[in-house]
């Protein structure tokens, strides 16, 4: 199952879980409103690809007390050191990815305008013992060791940080109802117990608690720490670099061939070396400059057509070896030439055919058997950041004329336009999930995101042709 989030700005944030099998595929359909004229003229593919499209994957575990039972091993002297600052840093990090996800769910539910679905106050209080007692548990068993006990206290100093800022940020959105004044004070005084725990730690100096920017950019760093143990060491290579260099060797050698014949054949025309003979030798070299690159181009278009673009090798960020690989393909491509599937899923009022589609396409094959002892999924997040496309939408409002009252009113209305994402996952040999959302944007941010349900004959659950059809990377 995938989960699309938005973040700020124009950032969509797109995770799922994948579990024991090794091989995954992931492909990523943006339907894109052919009024704002996109090709790859005005934004190109590698461009795009590099500036928008983020991936990493990072070590998951569904036993939630696998890390704390870690740490206490630690403490009584049965688990190494670094064993230990992997456990507590894959805790920290899935603590404070579900807290976050959490409060965003809880502040969409109040935002929703006409919704009955706010978040209750019981809910609340649920949500804020469930936070108290995730607190107790890391803090329960501490290390002796100093270099544990600093890391330990890099991670205590974060998540107690983090913690206050996403209640707060919760207690802004709360409504102004008595039902909720006893939530808001299980608030604050949450807040201020762990405001005054990281003051009795000296987790922070007295400058940089007296000053916001100085604590954001230090937890920040903090939480940078936190995920470099867990998330796997990946740099995208492009492909084809020698198979580029062939081609620009081979077409230059056939043009220069077909040139030195032709000019070979001039010179026994003209016989000797005269002023038609120099006008024709420069109209040849033209024509060469000319098909030279439409040659290569066109050949290179042919040879590297459906093949992968990028490449990213996935190694353990503690012992450096390779668990996994992925390649992935990005294009522009016509609505009309989607696979059937996909078509059913975006059905639509409106022609397809007014659609520009950008597909993202990844296939991995992971070892699970390599993954740091006692995990065996990972978690995929891709961002996707739509900033590049809103320089084509039209800025600007405009006024809809209305008949109130028996009065003609006029209201201001601002553009926005809608975008469609389609996604389809699998794993291994089980079939494909099929996911649709509306997304709803202006010059300005991610306004809404909806995900539409699929209909039973519309889910295009994917059979063994399409299984057998997947292209699975080969591990190298």
């Amino acid at each position: 199952m995938i989960k699309v989030k938005r973040k700020e700005g124009f950032i969509l944030r797109i995770t799922r879980v994948l579990r024991e099998p090794t091989q995954d595929s992931l492909d990523l359909y943006l339907y894109v409103p052919d009024e704002l004229g996109l090709n790859t003229n005005v934004v190109a593919e590698d461009l795009f690809y590099h500036s928008a499209i983020h991936s990493r994957r990072t070590y998951f575990s569904a036993e939630h007390q696998l890390p704390l039972v870690r740490s206490r091993l630690e403490g009584r002297g049965r688990l190494d050191p670094e064993r230990y600052r992997l456990s507590m840093s894959l805790y920290a990090f899935q603590f404070v990815t579900a807290q976050e996800q959490s409060a965003r769910d809880i502040i969409e539910r109040f935002h929703d305008e006409g919704s009955e679905n706010d978040a209750t106050p019981q809910e609340l209080l649920e949500h804020i013992e469930l936070i108290e007692s995730i607190l107790r548990r890391v803090r329960r068993n501490q290390p002796t060791e100093d270099n544990l006990t600093r890391y330990f206290a890099n991670i205590d100093n974060y998540i107690s940080w983090f913690t206050q800022q996403e209640m707060l940020a919760i207690s802004a959105e709360l409504p102004d109802e008595t039902g909720y004044q006893q939530v808001r004070q299980k608030i604050m005084a949450l807040c201020e117990r762990e405001e005054s725990y990281r003051t009795e730690r000296q987790y922070n100096s007295e400058r940089a608690t007296a000053s916001p920017t100085r604590m954001s950019n230090k937890m920040r760093l903090l939480r940078r720490l936190i995920e470099f143990p867990v998330t796997l060491k990946d740099k995208p290579k492009e492909l084809g670099g020698g198979e580029q260099r062939a081609v620009k060797a081979l077409v230059t050698g056939l043009v220069m061939m077909v040139i030195s014949a032709l000019v070979i054949e001039l010179h026994v025309v003209f016989s000797n070396v005269t002023i038609w003979f120099l006008l024709a030798l420069a109209v040849l070299y033209a024509v060469r400059e000319v098909f030279k690159d439409d040659l290569r181009q066109t050949l290179w278009r042919w040879l590297r057509k459906g093949r992968p673009k990028w490449r990213r090798r996935y190694r353990d960020p503690e012992r450096g070896t390779v668990v996994g690989s992925q390649r992935e393909w990005f294009d522009f491509k016509k609505s009309n030439r989607m696979p059937e599937e996909i078509r059913r899923a975006r059905r639509s009022n409106v022609s397809q055919r007014s659609e520009t589609v950008l597909h993202y396409r990844s296939r991995a094959q992971m070892l699970p058997t390599r993954f740091l002892s006692g995990y065996h999924q990972t978690r995929e997040t891709l961002t996707l950041d739509l900033e590049l496309l809103t320089s084509l939408m039209e800025p600007g409002s405009h006024r809809i004329f209305l008949i109130e009252e028996g009065e003609v009113t006029n209201r201001k209305v601002e553009k926005r336009y809608q975008f469609n994402l389609i996604a389809r996952s699998q794993q291994g040999e089980h079939d494909a999930d099929i996911q649709r959302w509306k997304i709803v944007l202006n010059r300005s941010r991610i306004l809404d995101i909806e995900e539409i349900p699929l209909f039973d004959d519309d889910s295009a659950r994917v059979g063994e042709k399409s299984r057998k059809a997947n292209e699975m990377v080969e591990y190298p």
